[in-house]
């Protein structure tokens, strides 16, 4: 009598977790094929700046960023990691960074999405207005937020807008004040293949 309730039990504990190995695979298999997987190309134009105490001198300038884009998105939310070239800083210094936005996007209607996420920079070169190396006086990677929107359009083309909110201080010299960097920034994208709905 023993054994058989023995058996009992074990079969039932057996029977639930091939039920719930089942549920799960069916439940990932239904997320993998809702899903939309993109990669393309984006480019676009900064308005950089750089703010801090009064060591910071110059004026905004426009420069430019460029780089590549995946997107994974279900339904109404997808996941944008990009890997950018960028120019940031002022008429006085020009800064070269390497940027890793992390976004992550709500999609309002159709193509219209909100956007957010952290922003991860390593910086790749500096000169002053003279031509001078600066690297050493900064710091070698920094942290942003961005917010924006953007809309994806027909034929595989998008077109966004941030503001990228410079959170680390980037000065590395002694006593110099704390100097962060603040870009708005404009792309259009292309995308390169798709693959889902």
């Amino acid at each position: 009598m023993y054994l058989q309730f023995y058996f009992m039990q074990t079969k039932s504990i057996i029977m639930k977790k091939i039920f719930l190995s089942v549920l799960f695979v069916a439940i990932a298999t239904f997320g993998f094929t809702q899903a939309k997987v993109e990669i393309g190309l984006k480019a676009g134009l900064n308005l950089a700046e750089l703010s801090g105490n009064d060591n910071v001198a110059g004026d905004n300038i426009t420069a430019f960023h460029g780089g590549a884009y995946g997107l994974i998105k279900i339904s109404k939310i997808g996941i944008q990691p990009e890997v950018l070239f960028s120019k940031r800083g002022n008429d006085e210094v020009d800064l070269g960074y390497l940027d890793i936005p992390v976004m992550l996007k709500f999609y309002v209607a159709g193509g219209l999405n909100l956007q957010a996420g952290p922003q991860f920079g390593v910086l790749l070169n500096a000169e002053d207005s003279d031509g001078a190396d600066v690297k050493g006086l900064l710091k070698s990677s920094d942290m942003s937020a961005a917010v924006g929107a953007g809309v994806d359009l027909p034929m595989g083309l998008s077109v966004t807008g941030r503001y990228i909110i410079g959170i680390s201080d980037v000065n590395d010299s002694v006593g110099g004040g704390e100097i962060k960097g603040n870009t708005f920034q404009f792309s259009v994208g292309y995308r390169l293949f798709k693959v889902g709905n």
